[in-house]
């Protein structure tokens, strides 16, 4: 969790300053204004603004600050706005994330066992839930074990979690050997790493995969960590890396009733371009159409990320029983399986999208709950 904002009150000429040590930046009055909690321009409950900022003169301008205490701070502008200012509010504002947990990026050295949980304790311990939560965000992924065999199932654990989402699969899917399916996840050969969906706009956030039955000695269930992935291709190939970062790349889905086509970078980021997982499916993108150079760049560097997708020292491999029940950031940690043999028995797996924000809406609800997260996150 990073540290608070230091913030210094200059009297004269009025302003609020950021201090970080080597270097400051004065806050613009505008972002100040726009802060403001009087109760005549900001809704308590909802936290959603009573006035329209965008309307706020460009020109505004601060005239005065007069610190109070320690913690408080009157500031008064040019449009006549005067108010009572609490520093630790500002700097929470500058902090806004902190709230949740931080992605740490894992390899096959990952304890496992932390990242199991009873499914019916999380609905009766909110602080057991919260742990799960903590460790989904954290991770990527849960178990969820004691999961109940019932056919949709699913839909009440993916509720509990989030939202569900509807495709064109249903509201959730089964996933068995079935020669005539529309996805090669519906046969018993093994699947490589990859991401769900990235043809679709968004790409699904979140998946669950609940077993119903498994009698069957293959049919491993396979994970790695994209995070931890890329740090390495970066590593190797920064050329290659950028590369897969900036340039969109053709995916598309097709069945006897459905066509969906979308281009996408290969590496998802964050508003700061920081990489938050990829999209990666190698039986459904098309390589961009470069300079032979920089095709052979990207190929090379497309073709290095599925090799350490699939390196035994990023990939965690484990049975998934009936019963178990595992929820993962479908862009972030990649899944995949490994063959088995139907004549051994009946494999049967359900399996359904949540939207992505669902896990840390319900972990900010029981922060609010403990008072330990005091505005809408």
């Amino acid at each position: 969790m990073p540290n608070r904002h230091a913030l210094i009150v200059h009297e004269q000429p009025p302003s609020i300053v950021i201090d970080e040590g080597d270097h400051s930046q004065e806050i613009s009055p505008l972002w100040l204004r726009e802060r403001t909690r009087a109760p005549d321009q900001l809704e308590s409950m909802t936290q959603q603004r009573l006035f329209d900022s965008h309307a706020i003169d460009s020109a505004l301008t601060l005239e005065s600050a007069v610190l109070v205490d320690e913690h408080h701070v009157v500031l008064a502008f040019s449009d006549g706005h005067k108010e009572t200012y609490d520093l630790r509010v500002l700097a929470d504002e500058l902090d806004e994330t902190s709230h949740f947990p931080f992605a740490e990026p894992w390899d096959a050295s990952l304890n496992q066992d932390r990242l199991r949980f009873d499914w019916p304790r999380t609905l009766d311990d909110p602080a057991y839930f919260q742990a799960s939560l903590d460790a989904y965000l954290r991770y990527g992924y849960i178990i969820l074990q004691g999961v109940p065999t019932d056919p949709e199932q699913i839909l009440q654990v993916g509720s509990h979690f989030g939202y569900v989402k509807e495709t064109n699969f249903g509201r959730y899917f089964e996933v068995y050997s079935r020669p005539t399916g529309n996805d090669l996840a519906y046969r018993s050969v093994a699947l490589g790493p990859h991401t769900d969906n990235p043809y679709r706009s968004p790409v699904p956030g979140i998946q669950l995969l609940h077993c119903l039955v498994n009698e069957t000695t293959g049919g491993l269930s396979t994970l790695a960590d994209s995070l931890k992935v890329l740090e390495q291709l970066r590593a190797e190939n920064p050329e290659g890396y950028a590369l897969l970062k900036r340039t969109p790349v053709r995916f598309r889905f097709i069945d006897a009733g459905t066509e969906l086509v979308t281009h996408r970078t290969m590496i998802q980021t964050n508003d700061d371009g920081h990489p938050t997982g990829v999209h990666y499916s190698p039986r459904l993108d098309a390589l961009p159409l470069l300079s032979d150079a920089q095709t052979r760049l990207f190929h090379r560097a497309r073709q290095r990320l599925g090799e350490l997708l699939t390196d035994p020292a990023y990939e965690v491999r484990f049975p998934l029983a009936a019963g178990d029940l595992m929820m993962f950031d479908n862009s972030r940690v990649l899944h995949g399986r490994t063959s088995y043999n139907t004549d051994e028995g009946h494999r049967h797996v359900q399996g359904c999208y949540l939207d992505t924000d669902g896990p840390r809406e319900r972990f900010a609800s029981l922060m609010k709950q403990q008072g330990l997260m005091g505005k809408v996150a």
